[in-house]
């Protein structure tokens, strides 16, 4: 069915002079080429972006000459719109607006900077270093403000960070790609034919404001649809994939280049909504939106003309330096300034700013016009921009896991089911340290509860699979089942166990009646029993006061487990250790060995040691030993 769609749209944009066999051909070489860079994404575990970027290379006429896109014509623009409506729109699928309410604020500081300070500095360094006319080098600046969700959304899909890091790159890249379609757009209608004060503003608010009232139109539309009428799960994603399509092409109809930013406010809407076959839609989507972007991508990079980057040599490389440790740097630490953001994953967020399909596209369409104008620069620009796309791609790509893991921002996944008092208190817990938890449950008033407090939830039966898989316990590295209902805890773990996969040190669960605790330790269950574990406290709190306030954290404390992994400690004793007061060592577990931690001990490798501390102290320590 998609190999079919594919070649529908690739053979009813041709040109005459070409036998249609050629675009049989042609997709035919997209999709084997997807196969193999998908199979080599999985066995090198990196973004499949960057093999398909050469692939394209070498598919293109300067290295195989089997895949030319220039012979499809006009008909390459039409492609490039089609896949890039619904990629971003996909992007934005995926994008819960209730469920990220503390980051939306730096988002939008992040677009707005970004793009500012991204302009600015691309401009001038393009302009003073790589020697580009000022207006050419405006119009460079203009089309590398947008990371894109094209590269930013499968990248981080790929990258285990902490939730509110890739939401935050995920809805920037959705948003800046429409931004900065339209300020491409506005400068080089300026080099073109110069717009007037009064011609400018009206140029920027009819762009806008189509991008904005067509997309929530259309997101209301959708909702409406999808909550009054009784539809097939296939019906629900034909009539999604064609008000995608008519709205990107009735806001392009209406006002050039505002397409983008209304498929990117309809996505967002049906994302942060509770429509119908929501699941079945962003994974329909997720399938087509491979297919979309194996084919722009190959196709865009087989654009590629050597001469292009020969002509801007090195010089073009110190330009990309300057936009990734200079420009994105200076954007991402001013939009987050006084949120809960740490230095790390502000570094993160930093060293993620590829350049994807947008830029590239839109400048070969610049150049081909300023060409036809017989205007200057037009290859300076289309050089500049796959110089910027190939260094950028390829280093986010290839390293985005490894410096994750080097800052400490890769946190463990952590599926809750049990929405309720505990729920809560130990989501809140586990999101304060930094891991990625997300809680099922079925009341609504519980998920209200949970996202005032920026808790990721899925409302749903935890019993049903079809609920655990949207909730991500595929990938998650604990399930914890907290509810107050003992059957349900006890199934939980069971399908944990025997349908994912999960062994006996990564299920959790809760036990209301002691007299059930049996039947999850004769399952090899880790359980525990709020009555009893309540009497043991109090127990130790009658006649042993000193005793048990050794236990005893405040609220403002954690007790955290660390990994000796650090060779710089590995071999030390405790007492050598430059440790913060606020902390305290409390044991250390070697193999199935546990001994206090008393200043002679020295650490091992893989040691567990447990670390009791104020405020973020324990943390630190922490880092510390795991680095």
């Amino acid at each position: 069915m998609k190999t079919f769609f594919l070649v529908i749209v690739l053979t009813s944009l041709g040109d005459d002079r070409v036998e249609s066999i050629y675009f049989l051909q042609i997709a035919l070489a997209v999709l084997l080429m997807t196969i193999i860079a998908h199979l080599l994404s999985m066995r090198f575990r990196m973004p499949i972006l960057i093999f398909l970027l050469i692939e394209g290379i070498i598919a293109g006429p300067e290295v195989l000459n089997i895949l030319d896109p220039m012979i499809l014509g006009e008909g390459l623009s039409a492609i490039v719109a089609l896949c890039v409506s619904v990629i971003v729109f996909e992007g934005g699928l995926h994008i819960d607006l209730h469920s990220i309410r503390s980051i939306q604020k730096s988002v939008l500081r992040l677009v707005i900077f970004g793009i500012v300070i991204t302009f600015i500095l691309a401009t001038a360094a393009s302009y003073y270093i790589a020697g580009l006319p000022l207006n050419i080098a405006a119009l460079f600046g203009a089309l590398v403000t947008a990371t894109g969700p094209t590269v930013i959304t499968p990248l981080v899909r790929n990258v285990n960070v902490p939730h509110k890091v890739s939401k935050i790159l995920e809805l920037e890249g959705v948003l800046n790609d429409a931004a900065s379609v339209i300020l491409a757009a506005l400068i080089f209608e300026l080099i073109v034919s110069p717009l007037s004060g009064l011609e400018l503003v009206s140029f920027l608010i009819q762009r806008i404001g189509m991008g904005l009232i067509l997309g929530l139109a259309s997101g209301f539309l959708l909702r409406s649809i999808l909550g009054k009428m009784l539809l097939t799960e296939q019906t629900v994603r034909f009539i999604t994939f064609t008000m995608v399509i008519a709205t990107f092409v009735i806001a392009e109809s209406f006002a050039n280049e505002s397409g983008i930013l209304a498929v990117a406010i309809f996505g967002i809407m049906v994302g942060s909504s509770k429509v119908p076959y929501k699941s079945a839609l962003k994974e329909f989507k997720a399938d087509l939106v491979l297919m979309m972007l194996s084919l722009i991508f190959l196709l865009l990079a087989a654009l590629l003309r050597f001469d292009y980057i020969i002509q801007i040599g090195l010089v073009g490389v110190a330009v990309v330096m300057v936009l990734i440790f200079v420009a994105r740097p200076i954007s991402v630490f001013l939009s987050t300034r006084g949120t809960s953001f740490n230095r790390n994953e502000k570094l993160f967020v930093s060293f993620v700013g590829p350049r994807g399909v947008v830029p590239a596209s839109i400048a070969t369409y610049f150049a081909v016009k300023l060409n036809s104008m017989g205007m200057v620069g037009g290859d300076a620009l289309v050089g500049l921009i796959f110089i910027t796309i190939i260094i950028t791609v390829l280093m986010t790509g290839s390293l985005a896991n490894r410096v994750a893991k080097f800052l400490g921002v890769i946190p463990m996944e952590i599926l809750v089911v049990g929405g309720g008092e505990v729920g809560q208190i130990l989501a809140e817990r586990f999101e304060k340290r930094g891991e990625n938890v997300v809680v099922v449950d079925p009341s609504e008033e519980n998920c209200q509860k949970l996202m005032k407090s920026d808790i990721r939830v899925v409302h749903g039966d935890a019993e049903d699979i079809n609920v655990l898989k949207e909730a991500g316990i595929d990938h998650a590295k604990y399930v914890v089942a907290t509810t107050d209902e003992d059957n349900t805890n006890l199934l939980i773990c069971q399908i944990a166990k025997t349908k994912f996969n999960f062994d006996k040190d990564q299920i959790v669960a809760r036990v209301n009646n002691i007299e059930n605790l049996h039947a999850f330790w004769d399952l090899e269950i880790r359980a525990m029993s709020p009555a009893m574990t309540t009497a043991l406290v109090l127990d130790n709190m009658v006649g042993r006061p000193h005793m048990f306030s050794m236990c005893e954290v405040e609220e403002g404390a954690d007790i955290i487990e660390a990994h000796v992994s650090n060779p710089k400690v590995v071999g030390k004793a405790i007492r050598e250790l430059n440790l913060p007061e606020s902390s305290l060592l409390l044991m250390v577990r070697r193999g199935q060995d546990s001994f206090i931690a008393n200043g002679s001990v020295v650490l091992e490798y893989d040691d567990i040691v447990t670390v009791i501390g104020e405020g973020d102290s324990a943390q630190k320590v922490a880092d510390l030993f795991e680095r």
